[in-house]
């Protein structure tokens, strides 16, 4: 389980260094894509295999479908962590994510998001007025 959160400089050949912490999980290999939002997701493989079934069952016929699967599936790519952790973020996903030379991993269970450093910090401050209220957490059933 990917929990935390994690300040890292990216290289000048574009790499991001992943968390120590979650070295061994992600040995095998991740997925890096583009999130819904102006962030990456990472994926172990495995967990983007479930993800990847999914999205991959839903109807051919519907546009939304469609939409999740064209951001998803299009600017996608599977690498193998190297021997310092890093990951080569391509221009494509930085520009996407607004990364130039720093970055913050988040860990939200089964996988990682990757934000720049002043994106993230607006969202977590919503986010925790947003969470403030008792009722969220009670709607949710947490």
């Amino acid at each position: 389980m990917f929990l935390g959160e994690f300040a890292h400089a990216l290289d000048d050949k574009h790499r991001l260094t992943l968390p120590a912490k979650f070295r061994a999980r992600l040995a095998d290999g991740v997925v890096v894509t583009a999130g819904p939002g102006p962030f990456l997701l990472v994926y172990p493989l495995d967990e983007f295999k479930v993800l990847f079934d999914k999205v991959s069952a839903l109807s051919l016929m519907d546009a939304e479908a469609a939409a999740i699967r064209r951001l998803l599936f299009s600017s996608a790519f599977d690498v193998v962590p190297d021997k310092q952790n890093r990951v080569v973020l391509p221009q494509m996903l930085r520009e996407h994510a607004g990364l130039t030379d720093a970055a913050v991993v988040v860990g939200v269970g089964r996988f990682l998001e990757v934000w720049n450093p002043q994106t993230w910090e607006q969202v977590r401050q919503a986010v925790r007025q947003r969470t403030a209220d008792p009722s969220v957490w009670a709607r949710l059933g947490v």
